[in-house]
């Protein structure tokens, strides 16, 4: 039975983390639409157990507690870089700075130095994004089944590539890169597209414009490496192979950690450990 427990209530998922009778670190997750299902999870396996709380909505989470008044918070930020330079540290990776992209419900991205660090901006475009419009395209409104069947799509008639555009005419940029995503349903309008293709297209968009962000950032404060963590990745090999592609071609280093869409709720332990 652990004696600490870090929480992470984030605008879709609530993630937790903790250490096991044997120092090992456990991470679980919820719905953020059932708090109770985690107040009833942690009161059945660990009832005694020290919590310390972040994310957007930890207020919301706080009240299914009794004793909500005693539960400490810490800055969602702080939390999370927490959570990234201990994964940093854990993987051996060292850079001197690095840009952070948070690919959550939405995005919010960062800058580290050394032990510091600071908000530089976001996107409304992440993990909501590929929830909302999954549905409002195809009707599927389970995550899960949405990261399945965009794994198998093709975007070939969902958008548009530079070498579309010019055919038979000296490329200015890369023919590879996206001149416009879904452009290639309004130019074909008859052809054929699946769910899988358009639950591709929307995965194109979300890696296309998040990459693109963080490496014009990077390029701005003269920063190499850009480490991406966030929910949306976890299990989500196609985003991650599009963010991948996308950074280095633009002659970028990126970085995947092992707990992407736990960095929170890691902070939030190690927080909650500081108090013993």
């Amino acid at each position: 039975m652990t004696t600490r427990i870090g929480i992470d209530a984030g605008g879709t998922l609530t993630k937790i983390a903790y250490w096991n009778e044997h120092n090992e670190m456990i991470l679980k997750r919820f719905l953020s639409s059932d708090f109770q299902k985690v107040k009833d999870w942690i009161e059945t396996n660990h009832p005694n157990a020290s919590i310390c709380v972040t994310g957007g909505r930890a207020e919301q989470l706080k009240i299914h507690f009794s004793s909500s008044e005693d539960i400490p918070y810490i800055v969602e930020f702080d939390a999370t870089m927490n959570g990234v330079m201990y994964q940093m540290k854990q993987a051996s990776i060292e850079p001197n700075a690095a840009i952070i992209a948070n690919i959550g419900t939405g995005t919010s991205i960062h800058i580290m130095q050394d032990n510091t660090h600071s908000r530089l901006g976001g996107t409304g475009i992440g993990g909501g994004t590929l929830l909302g419009l999954g549905m409002a395209l195809t009707g599927i409104s389970d995550f899960e089944e949405i990261i399945k069947q965009s794994r198998v799509g093709s975007r070939s008639d969902i958008d548009v590539l530079v070498s579309d555009i010019y055919k038979n005419n000296k490329l200015p940029i890369k023919g590879t890169l996206t001149a416009s995503n879904f452009g290639g349903i309004a130019l074909n309008p008859n052809s054929d597209t699946s769910a899988t293709d358009l639950l591709a297209g929307v995965q194109g968009i979300i890696g296309e414009v998040v990459a693109s962000l963080c490496i014009q950032v990077a390029d701005a404060h003269h920063v190499e490496d850009i480490i991406y963590i966030g929910t949306t990745l976890e299990d989500n090999e196609l985003l991650q192979q599009i963010i991948e592609s996308y950074t280095i071609l633009k002659q970028k280093n990126p970085i995947f950690l092992d707990y992407h869409g736990y960095s929170g709720a890691i902070g939030a332990l190690l927080e909650n450990t500081k108090k013993y």
